[in-house]
């Protein structure tokens, strides 16, 4: 059974996974575009996507929760003046997942993450 089995853990303990996560999601707002694999793309989809959503609502205390979020404030500020205004009228969907070949010295899945 795969009760209580939906999250990614990446042999990594919690706030080790949520750095992991923190910092490719900072990765992504800056460069627009990562490489990683595919398991770390899907889990950052979500996490990104309410980011992106949250910065949608221009308010002090949405800026602070991204803060929180990202940890670095130039990571939000690109959020809300540049990725924010151009998703405005979208309702969800701001990223893609896109499939590559398997990486050479492990044969670990790897994929693309980038902003649509």
């Amino acid at each position: 059974m795969r009760h209580h089995d939906n999250i990614r853990k990446f042999g990594r303990e919690r706030g080790q996974r949520n750095a992991l996560l923190k910092s490719l999601a900072l990765s992504l707002v800056v460069r627009k575009k990562i490489t990683t694999t595919e398991a770390k793309a899907k889990e950052l989809r979500p996490f990104v996507e309410k980011l992106v959503t949250r910065a949608k609502i221009k308010t002090l205390a949405s800026r602070r929760l991204l803060v929180s979020r990202l940890g670095v404030d130039k990571g939000v500020k690109e959020l809300v003046d540049t990725l924010a205004p151009k998703y405005e009228k979208r309702a969800g969907g701001y990223t893609r997942i896109v499939k590559l070949p398997r990486r050479l010295s492990d044969g670990a899945a790897m994929a693309v993450i980038e902003f649509v």
